[in-house]
């Protein structure tokens, strides 16, 4: 129980920081409700949950090469720039306030979560961020690793309910216009990835080239 409670720590700390899943999160809760912001969060940790599977089966370790890493940060930044392109393009779009009928179906929700974690840059990150967290349990026995993922994910999972409640509340006292510039601001911070994704490319490009 002490291992479990330590790694869903760890987990809620992990989630903690603001990333493009976040800004995703977010978007779509204040537009569409809880359950749709909860929806792209569970398709991010799908993928958090195949990482997971591929690092203890050793697959994960061909994203640490570095002549792997960098087109793929390249692959990342331009699917975020379509992505915050979207979300600034269809800022008044999709939008149901609090008591309205939601016509956004909950899969495709959490498709866009889902493509979101599977953007190249976001996998190598958190193969990275997997990879130092689960090092000593990885080397100890198979329950150890088991219970150190289940109390990750957990973390992750509380993270997730505890900023989609206070988004639930907040949506209730906005009205349209101010759903649609949040929107606009997501587009933004995703942007904002996109060209810290390119920037990584070049660090890397510098370094190995």
């Amino acid at each position: 129980m002490e291992q479990y409670l330590k790694f869903l720590l760890v987990g809620l700390a992990i989630a903690m920081p603001v990333g493009a899943i976040t800004v995703e999160m977010t978007k779509q809760g204040l537009k569409n409700g809880f359950f749709h912001g909860w929806a792209v969060g569970l398709g991010g940790m799908t993928i958090d949950l195949l990482l997971i599977i591929a690092l203890y089966l050793g697959f994960a370790q061909v994203l640490a090469l570095p002549y792997v890493q960098m087109p793929l940060w390249i692959i990342g930044a331009g699917f975020l720039f379509l992505l915050a392109y979207d979300s600034i393009k269809n800022a008044d779009q999709d939008i149901s306030l609090a008591g309205e009928k939601v016509n956004k179906s909950l899969w495709t929700t959490y498709r866009n979560g889902f493509l979101v974690a599977l953007s190249p840059g976001n996998l190598v990150f958190w193969v990275s961020v997997f990879g130092v967290v689960l090092a000593d349990s990885y080397t100890a026995e198979s329950s150890s690793f088991l219970i150190a993922a289940v109390g990750i994910l957990t973390g992750i999972l509380v993270h997730d309910v505890g900023l989609l409640s206070i988004v639930a509340v907040t949506r209730k006292v906005m009205n349209r216009k101010m759903i649609q510039w949040t929107s606009i601001v997501a587009g933004m911070l995703l942007f904002g990835f996109a060209c810290y994704f390119l920037y990584r490319f070049y660090v890397d490009i510098r370094v190995y080239i």
